[in-house]
């Protein structure tokens, strides 16, 4: 069985894409294009994997806009389904809360 996040690559590659209220919301207060973190998607780097989540699997990506900006996304599946690709989040990760590079929390 493929990862959540081979997935979820596979899924956005098809076009195969819903965008959660929630996301659009918060692309739009961080200055953040939905096409960019569709597109890149392909080119993202998980995270963190939440295979169990209640509300179904999803993953953390670090992500780059096209100008640099690094972006964590979450996307997931429908619990119990397997399409479409929900970005359910994306924001500017804030440098007080991630180690340099955004990859890590703080402690």
């Amino acid at each position: 069985m493929a990862s959540t996040f081979d997935q979820i690559r596979t899924l956005v590659s098809d076009g195969n894409v819903r965008i959660s209220e929630h996301a659009y919301d918060e692309l739009a207060a961080d200055g953040l294009l939905t096409r960019e973190m569709v597109e890149g998607v392909s080119d993202a780097e998980l995270l963190e994997d939440y295979p169990d989540y209640p509300k179904g699997p999803c993953v953390l990506l670090l992500q780059r806009t096209r100008d640099g900006r690094p972006a964590h996304t979450v996307w997931g599946l429908p619990v119990g389904q397997t399409e479409p690709a929900v970005l359910i989040t994306a924001y500017s990760p804030d440098p007080e809360k991630w180690e340099p590079g955004f990859r890590r929390r703080r402690r």
